[in-house]
């Protein structure tokens, strides 16, 4: 049984205690980015081991045992070798590192240089290094002006002309669509091959039967991943507003998460690059979605302790995309996992229904606000990610763009 959820309030700040069983879930299904932290190989530990082994299982033959010692004594010293090179790049690398965090601090960089730089250490996995770049040197990086946290009412979301059964129950009408269409395909395809064929009555029952199974099977072993795959490539090929309602969703969640603070670190836009970007051998679902610098965020979780301020940003980031989607279509057809993601999160906190419902509607007002404000960047940012543009593009495209606004 989880153990009980509390709030303990110091300040005007407030922490939320995860139950246990509830907190290790959600690590699992959330967990996006790494710290970036450098691990260098144990190759002198490897060395010890070996050296164990020979000591404890000797060879009778005089020279064959020569001949392990030898061995041994040139692994140990190639890898104690191979081990200061790699300390002296990493020590290098952290002087370089050093420099150029100064330089951003006095300002002596551009705007151009800090996102380049910014990209780079993403892409070396330097999480740390990119977030204090971005907090340093952009103006913009969670410089969004924030509603007041409080109660809000389902009177005050359509005060703000916010539907919120259009906005918090999205249905995918698009790939609803090419599956039913794939289906009916599917059938007309096996009555032309039963009459082309002539098969009989058992060829024809053994094929059904093997369709169904084949499908069961992705259900089971992948969990319908190579459907989702399918229908997503399908919907992008046929479909030009599917291909526009996926940048316009996944622009949401980064253009909010910078506004706010939370550093996007990459994104994808199709089921089929999701996958091809996986960890080798993934059988889980891939999407189409983006990834943060959150390590913050992983800490306070392994920690079972949830800062009110990284409730209400996640919250924010999770309900992005989808308030993407009802401003720019007047309904949402993706993002029902962003919401059901946050529902999970807000019970495993032991939320009660009126507590979760008042964070969800806060969130959805300020969500809105950010980007009502915002509208013509966010329809340029859909396009640079739609073109594939890096990390470091899109955030150089968001600073240029509120280069002269005051109201972010």
């Amino acid at each position: 049984m989880a153990m009980a959820a509390a709030v303990s309030v110091i300040g005007n700040s407030s922490t939320f205690l995860l139950p246990v069983s509830s907190s290790t879930t959600f690590v699992a299904r959330i967990s996006n980015s790494s710290s970036g932290d450098i691990v260098l190989p144990c190759y002198i530990g490897l060395g010890f081991c070996c050296g164990k082994l020979s000591v404890e299982k000797p060879c009778r033959n005089k020279n064959s045992r020569k001949w392990r010692r030898r061995s041994l004594q040139t692994v140990i010293v190639s890898s104690l070798k191979t081990s200061d090179e790699e300390r002296k790049k990493t020590e290098e690398s952290g002087e370089e590192l050093a420099e150029e965090l100064a330089a951003a601090r006095r300002g002596e960089l551009e705007t151009r240089k800090v996102v380049a730089l910014i990209d780079r250490a993403l892409q070396r996995g330097h999480d740390a290094h990119a977030m204090t770049l971005a907090s340093s040197s952009l103006r913009a990086f969670g410089a969004a002006a924030m509603i007041p946290v409080r109660l809000y009412s389902l009177e005050e979301l359509k005060l703000h002309k916010i539907e919120a059964s259009r906005f918090l129950s999205p249905t995918d009408a698009t790939l609803g669509a090419v599956k039913r269409n794939l289906q009916i395909a599917a059938i007309a395809g096996a009555i032309v091959a039963w009459q082309a064929l002539e098969l009989d009555q058992f060829q024809l029952l053994s094929a059904v039967v093997a369709f169904i199974f084949v499908g069961t099977l992705d259900q089971i072993a992948t969990g319908g991943s190579i459907e989702a795959l399918l229908l997503d490539s399908l919907g992008r090929l046929l479909s030009s507003k599917y291909r526009e309602r996926v940048a316009r969703h996944e622009s949401g969640h980064f253009l909010v998460s910078y506004l706010i603070g939370i550093l996007p670190k990459s994104y994808t836009l199709s089921s089929f690059d999701a996958a091809f970007r996986s960890p080798h051998g993934s059988l889980q679902p891939q999407q189409a979605g983006t990834t943060f610098v959150d390590y913050d965020f992983q800490e306070e979780i392994k920690s079972g302790k949830l800062s009110a301020q990284s409730l209400n940003r996640f919250s924010c980031v999770a309900l992005a995309g989808v308030a993407s989607e009802y401003l720019t279509y007047g309904i949402a057809e993706g993002g029902l996992a962003d919401i059901q993601q946050l529902d999970s999160l807000l019970k495993g906190l032991n939320f009660t229904q009126k507590k979760a419902d008042s964070q969800v509607r806060w969130a959805v007002l300020n969500t809105v606000s950010i980007l009502r404000r915002h509208q013509g960047l966010q329809a340029k940012l859909a396009l640079a990610m739609a073109q594939g543009k890096s990390v470091g593009d899109c955030i150089f495209l968001i600073e240029e763009d509120l280069a002269s606004v005051s109201n972010i």
